[in-house]
């Protein structure tokens, strides 16, 4: 029992010394890609290999690819006539074969070691920082859309942060162990989950498609991963990684599959042990009333763990700093054309401020490139992800223009020709309960109210109270009175707080990421907590001493 409260370190197999230091894990480094780099030529050769390319993506359930009859195929956001990838949907029959293989494999992984399991993903993330990164990156990129900053900060830096920090932690964790007495030794024991996990992801990061599915893997549970139909092309490739990185074919089954049936599907499998999920807020409460529904059926109570997005905000006091204030608005709001959980998508600007705000805005917007990411590295948004998405925000820009309560300052123009492109667009609104204050668009459109300086106290209630979302938020202030009053009055309107910086970046173990309200479980992955939520711990004490006599003292 004693060996079971150590840490055995087991030797690195060839991987670099650090990365079986546990305290040594470090952030990966992000890549500049500057012209005439290795990085750059690399990734140009892997878009240059893309180009009018069609990849067959399987369902692979009990280590093998199935095709079943109901194909689909991904398109570039940016170049809509290019089918980057054909894959098909599990069907209910496939989806149940999947539970059945990952439940036959699930005794055996729980039971290998905690260093064998964590070196699986050390690895990986080795092959994804070095071989496959540039693969990772230009599938990421032609597929979902993404900017080469965009791309190197989510499908590598990120992906490979969450592989190295979830094998940290989860070793760790092994450190975290009860008191013993002389006479009795106290284990605790971090168990898988009895069952599988079911892994939904989303399209707008592919490191949240490797995390949602990894990290209830790293802990020793088996998963059925379903990912994005938009993010099928990097999903494959961070699937393949984990595979060559020594990840038994059993663990992980990779089964894109129809939303509904998907979920009805797991949800009604006694052997459901949790879910993990990132998407919208419609989808996360179906899936819970599913497993309301279903609870009496299950051998366990699921674990359910959800972000589902938010309407961020960045709020400016008069003391503020213009500059900061347009940079970091202009990237929160547009990287990624406004499609990151984090995005600010409202601002309040005080009268005071507001003409230089303006001013300053405007002219940084009409410096912004729109276009083709994989030929033009100007480019520093491109195409929203789909038809569906573009018709959406097409909608609520339609809805400012008729409006009389809003004005558009600035873009606007939507163009689904070539691409799904719609122009960064930023919207003034006289009225602070406007529906594009409140709803989340999930697109290039930041809405700003402008509201008397002196009225900033009821403005930090109108910012708490406005929207039913809790995820990220910043204040810009140089008087660090108001910095302390607004920290302390949206204590609850943001998971993620920033201040004097934009609402969008957070980086995996500096600021692990989550929200609550309508945004989520806030079970911040990136963090050392968020493993936890992936093991069932059993206590095992061992008692040294006989026990003499069943009589207490007090009884003689």
């Amino acid at each position: 029992m004693l060996q079971l409260r150590r840490v055995l370190l087991r030797s690195c197999r060839g991987f670099r010394q650090h990365h079986c230091a546990v305290g040594e894990i470090a952030n990966e480094p992000i890549l500049e890609f500057k012209h005439g780099s290795p990085e750059r030529i690399a990734l140009q050769k892997e878009l240059k290999d893309l180009e009018g390319k069609t990849e067959n993506i399987p369902c692979v359930v009990g280590g093998e690819e199935v095709w079943t009859e109901d194909v689909r195929y991904q398109l570039s956001p940016f170049k809509h006539s290019h089918k980057v990838a054909k894959y098909c949907y599990a069907d209910k029959d496939l989806l149940n074969k999947a539970i059945g293989a990952a439940l036959a494999a699930r005794k055996e992984w729980d039971m290998k070691p905690v260093e064998d399991r964590a070196q699986i993903f050390l690895k990986a993330a080795d092959i994804l920082s070095g071989p496959r990164r540039a693969e990772v990156l230009a599938k990421t990129m032609v597929g979902q859309g993404k900017t080469v900053i965009q791309a190197e900060i989510d499908a590598a830096a990120e992906l490979i942060d969450f592989f190295r920090f979830n094998a940290k932690y989860a070793l760790e964790l092994q450190h975290d162990q009860p008191i013993s007495v002389p006479v009795s030794t106290n284990t605790m024991v971090y168990r898988g989950l009895e069952g599988f996990v079911a892994a939904v992801s989303p399209f707008n990061f592919t490191a949240i498609g490797g995390n949602l599915a990894g990290a209830p893997a790293m802990m020793g549970n088996v998963v059925l991963w379903k990912p994005s139909d938009a993010a099928m092309l990097s999903s494959y490739v961070v699937y393949k990684a984990l595979l060559e990185a020594g990840l038994p074919p059993n663990i992980i089954q990779f089964v894109p599959a129809d939303g509904p049936t998907f979920g009805d599907t797991v949800t009604s499998s006694e052997h459901l042990c949790g879910i993990n999920f990132t998407g919208s807020v419609p989808t996360f409460k179906h899936l819970w009333k599913k497993v309301s529904e279903n609870l009496d059926r299950y051998r366990t109570f699921p674990r359910l763990a959800g972000e589902c997005g938010g309407k961020n905000f960045h709020f400016v006091h008069v003391s503020a700093d213009v500059g900061s204030v347009v940079s970091g608005t202009l990237r929160s709001a547009f990287e990624y054309s406004g499609q990151k959980c984090s995005a600010c998508s409202r601002l309040y600007a005080p009268a005071a401020l507001w003409p230089q705000i303006r001013a300053q805005l405007l002219e940084e917007h009409s410096k912004i490139k729109v276009g083709n990411p994989a030929e033009d590295f100007g480019t520093f948004l491109s195409a929203v992800i789909d038809e569906k998405s573009f018709m959406r925000i097409k909608k609520w820009i339609k809805h400012a223009e008729s409006s009389p309560s809003l004005s558009i300052l600035a873009g606007g123009k939507c163009d689904d020709s070539v691409g799904y492109f719609i122009e960064p667009t930023i919207i003034e609104s006289k009225d602070p309960k406007e529906a594009l204050m409140k709803e989340e668009i999930f697109g290039p459109v930041l809405t700003v109210y402008v509201y008397p300086e002196d009225k900033y106290k009821e403005v930090l209630e109108l910012i708490d109270t406005t929207s039913p979302y809790g995820l990220t938020g910043a204040v810009f202030a140089q008087d660090r009175n108001v910095v302390s009053e607004a920290t302390r009055a949206l204590r609850n309107a943001a998971g993620n707080f920033y201040i004097n910086d934009k609402s969008t970046g957070a980086v995996v173990a500096q600021q692990p990421f989550g929200g609550s309200r309508a945004s989520g479980t806030n079970d911040k992955p990136g963090g050392q907590h968020y493993v936890l939520r992936w093991t069932s711990p059993q206590v095992i004490k061992e008692t040294h001493v006989p026990l003499g006599s069943w009589k207490y003292p007090y009884m003689e």
